[in-house]
């Protein structure tokens, strides 16, 4: 039980943090100054304000208990007002007795008012009498009352003298100072940040496909590393791609010329079932090297762009319908994806002529899923054992066990169609159609 609440507590905190590394850099900064200002200001409060206010309620409160104590034992003949105008000029109180008066029923004071609330308390230590007093309607000054037996003593205390000031002082130094520092760390760790989204922004478009020449290596020595790491590891990637295409261009091309001599020879020689046989192999031979080729030229470099998916979708469906073949399209609207339009072209292509091949009814549908797009090719043919899924798409591996001649293809189309996918940074799923029976291949590519 206490591991579920735990792991409970850590899945809502994880869920609560930022998923960017800006975000997150922010908080390591924020929390430290956040803690200390809650210290300090815990400690100003605690410590120091509320002991100042306590001595100066104590002092007024002291005064005004003397200022009691001396107008009760006021000598005959001795005049309030001069004992009044002595209180303002010497401790800057001013009175009033209000002769006959009695105090009203509650205190006017400020609720969860912490100057209020010591005030009182003080007063209640110090002063026999009851009294009452005012920290509501005057802006500068409260009014303290005291009951005595002849009516009532109003002293008028400045603010400055119960509370002290300097607590909005404090609290604007906090929120500056801290504002101050945010400001900086924000700036600081956005120029920090900046250099390793670009680098998940190059190699995320790598994985698409896509190039990024104007990327440099920026930032921390260890992001500089980083970039450097990927773009060396990204030059020889090219590099091994332009080198196995290369060779299997150059060795598909230079086989050409020997089968048009082994052709131009079997044409003179009498024919004979030895001649059928090996024109059968020719004939092989020559579907293999358009399979090299057409694998070679799935690898060559090509530019990206904003291709519409259903202009594609029906150029390959005008293609196949030359062929007999019987195409249904579904594709919504709006669908764009920034490809290389060639390669995705044949990707398509491979898969519907798979369905083809093997079903007489093929649809395709395209849609959007969140940030993929999805096109589907489906058939109604004899379908693929679910084992043999991953299989279907090893180079030069036949989806008819036989591998005779009654269906064209070296086993090239569903490798070289994934290979495509993978280099957009998608792929290629195969499953059963649950529409048609047959085999359903689903391509999804990123947005």
């Amino acid at each position: 039980m206490a591991r579920l609440i735990q792991k409970l507590a850590g899945f809502q905190v994880k869920a609560l943090l930022p998923k960017r590394l800006f975000g997150r850099s922010l908080i390591i900064v924020i929390a430290p100054i956040v803690l200390m200002q809650a210290v300090i200001a815990y400690i100003f409060f605690e410590r120091h304000w509320d002991r100042v206010n306590r001595r100066l309620a104590r002092a007024v409160a002291s005064e005004i208990s003397l200022l009691v104590e001396t107008w009760q034992t006021l000598p005959a003949g001795v005049q309030f007002d001069t004992v009044a105008d002595r209180a303002a000029r010497t401790i800057n109180l001013e009175l009033a007795f209000l002769s006959d008066d009695k105090l009203p029923a509650e205190g006017l004071k400020t609720p969860f008012s912490v100057p209020a609330a010591t005030l009182e308390r003080e007063l209640a230590l110090r002063i026999a009498q009851p009294f009452w007093f005012d920290a509501i309607t005057y802006e500068d000054y409260v009014d303290i009352r005291v009951q005595l037996p002849e009516g009532v003593l109003r002293v008028l205390a400045p603010r400055s003298r119960i509370t002290s000031e300097t607590a909005h002082i404090f609290i604007l130094w906090m929120i500056g100072s801290s504002l101050v520092l945010l400001a900086i760390a924000t700036i600081f760790l956005r120029n920090q940040v900046r250099p390793i989204a670009a680098l998940a922004e190059a190699a995320e478009g790598f994985g698409k496909g896509r190039q990024f020449p104007n990327f440099k290596p920026a930032g921390a020595e260890e992001v500089r590393r980083a970039s450097s790491a990927f773009i060396e590891m990204r030059d020889r990637i090219q590099r091994q791609i332009q080198q196995r295409t290369a060779m299997l261009a150059g060795v598909s091309h230079d086989l050409r010329t020997p089968i048009t001599r082994m052709k131009l020879q079997l044409a003179m020689l009498p024919d004979s079932e030895e001649k059928e046989d090996f024109a059968a192999d020719l004939t092989e031979m020559e579907r293999m090297l358009e399979g090299y080729l057409a694998f070679a030229r799935g690898q060559q470099a090509e530019s990206v762009t904003n291709v519409d998916i259903a202009q594609l979708l029906d150029e390959i469906k005008t293609e196949a319908l030359r062929h007999g073949a019987k195409i249904d399209i579904s594709v919504a609207d709006g669908l764009h994806l920034q490809v290389r339009r060639v390669a995705l072209k044949r990707c398509i292509v491979n898969l519907v002529e798979n369905a083809c091949s093997f079903g007489r009814n093929v649809r395709i549908r395209a849609e959007r899923r969140d940030a993929l797009v999805e096109v589907t090719v489906e058939d109604d043919g004899p379908g693929l054992a679910e084992a043999d899924y991953d299989a279907a798409f090893r180079p030069f591996h036949r989806l008819d066990e036989s591998r005779n001649q009654d269906r064209p293809g070296v086993g090239l189309g569903l490798a070289i169609a994934r290979d495509v996918a993978r280099s957009h940074g998608g792929d290629i799923v195969l499953s059963r159609s649950a529409a048609l029976g047959g085999l359903r291949a689903r391509l999804w590519l990123p947005v």
